[in-house]
């Protein structure tokens, strides 16, 4: 499994660890992903998803899945967050 946000598509960032004396050490820091369950509003479903603690803060910001899907960028999807928009776009259409 990647170590990448469904939603909003936060991965892994490299960087240095500086210790106190300046040596400087090559380094991940990795995304707090969390698998989580969410309700859709248009579908009456429930999804799981593999999403980072800042995203699931933001869809609560936005006012739920439905809404953050609806106004997310699109490339920054994975495929089955993209599946999943497209159904609740045909759910709020009809």
């Amino acid at each position: 499994m990647s170590m990448r946000c469904e939603l909003t598509g936060k991965g892994v960032m490299t960087g240095n660890k500086v210790s106190h004396a300046m040596n400087h050490t090559r380094r991940r820091f990795l995304p707090n992903l969390c698998r989580v369950t969410l309700i859709s509003d248009a579908l009456a479903r429930s999804v799981k998803l593999r999403i980072a603690a800042s995203t699931l803060r933001t869809i609560e910001a936005n006012g739920g899945l439905d809404s953050f899907l609806l106004t997310a960028n699109v490339r920054k999807l994975s495929d089955r967050a993209l599946a999943l928009r497209q159904e609740v776009k045909a759910a709020m259409a009809s």
